[in-house]
């Protein structure tokens, strides 16, 4: 594909990544240059404590059209996405990983169904044999669970990795919520959408920060963010077990008045105790998990905080505070440590 007038901004979180970054850098350089002078890489540190900001600091000398966005601490991964995109100033942008498990060969075919029409284009992994069965088996459990629970699926075997045009960017900014769920933010859009397909690689260095016990909150954020369905299926259980309570109750009354009072069944209470008890005590679980969120909500506080940026417009800050002055907060002015900031601390 030749160079094209277009602008292209992609956008990186990282966290503790120095090891993955020059690896990054010398595979995804060449195909930006290869497809649009006027391309941007955002990296959004997620609240680093190794020397990743040092690392991008270093490649900015020699690469100008790289910048670093700087959180105050670590937002976790779908907050410092949200960053790198409320900066994004392309014509469109791609969200990636750093560790090149989303290869930059693909970038190319993303933008050609993009500039043929595409509003969104996502890159759905055909094979990912670098993970686990256990991850493979339970991201398909996922998935079928979504979509089974949710008015708004989301493609399967889809992560991050996608192009987004600027009217996308535009109306995602519409969207305040703190419990964010970026697959399910991504598919609630809308727009004209397609696919291209690619083969998951290893990652190039480093390790996944994504244990179990995280993925498992990550799942949980995503359906009880874009479903009503678990809250609402208790109510169908509590019609169905006081209809079996009502049932059950005139079967003893007949029983007794035909045939006279039985021996009183102890086991059988301590079972209807213990099971409605644990049943009880289940739905508690589920209402607080939606209430949780909803308390998260009503407290309104900053999306994420911006520690320092670098290589960004004057102009364009100023204006990303004035339109996120109630999702985000921003510097009003630089460090006066210059490049020391945070180093030996």
């Amino acid at each position: 594909m030749e160079p094209s007038d277009f602008a292209l901004s992609v956008v990186v979180p990282v966290r503790n990544e120095e090891d993955a970054l020059p690896l990054f850098l010398a595979s995804v350089l060449p195909v930006l240059r290869d497809l649009t002078p006027s391309f941007e890489i955002i990296f959004v540190d997620d609240g680093s404590t190794d020397g990743t900001a040092r690392v991008i600091e270093a490649a900015r000398a020699t690469e100008p059209r790289l910048r670093l966005l700087s959180l105050s601490r670590n937002f976790g991964k779908e907050a410092a996405l949200t960053a790198g995109l409320h900066f994004a100033t392309g014509d469109a942008a791609i969200p990636m990983d750093v560790d090149l498990q989303d290869p930059p060969e693909v970038i190319p075919r993303l933008v050609e169904k993009w500039l043929a029409g595409c509003d969104i284009v996502y890159a759905r992994r055909r094979s990912r044999p670098s993970d686990t069965m256990l991850k493979r088996v339970s991201a398909g459990h996922f998935y079928t669970l979504f979509n089974r629970l949710s008015d708004i699926p989301i493609p399967s075997n889809v992560g991050d990795f996608r192009l987004m045009d600027r009217r996308v960017l535009d109306a995602l900014q519409q969207f305040p919520e703190r419990n964010r769920f970026m697959k399910g933010l991504f598919a609630a859009l809308g727009f004209h959408q397609d696919e291209v397909l690619y083969d998951r690689p290893e990652r190039a260095a480093g390790q996944t920060k994504f244990r179990f016990w995280r993925l498992w909150n990550f799942a949980l954020d995503g359906i009880t963010s874009f479903s009503s369905m678990p809250i609402r299926v208790w109510s169908y259980i509590g019609a169905a077990v006081a209809l079996l309570g009502f049932l059950y109750g005139g079967f003893i009354v007949v029983h007794t008045l035909v045939y006279g009072r039985d021996t009183p069944g102890f086991a059988t209470l301590a079972v209807l105790v213990t099971v409605l008890g644990g049943l009880q005590l289940l739905s508690i679980g589920i209402i607080g998990e939606y209430a949780s969120r909803i308390f998260v909500e009503t407290k309104n506080r900053p999306l994420y905080i911006v520690r320092d940026l670098a290589g960004f417009d004057g102009a364009l800050i100023e204006e990303r505070r004035a339109e996120l002055s109630r999702l985000a907060v921003l510097p009003r002015r630089p460090s006066r440590r210059a490049g020391n900031a945070g180093k030996d601390c």
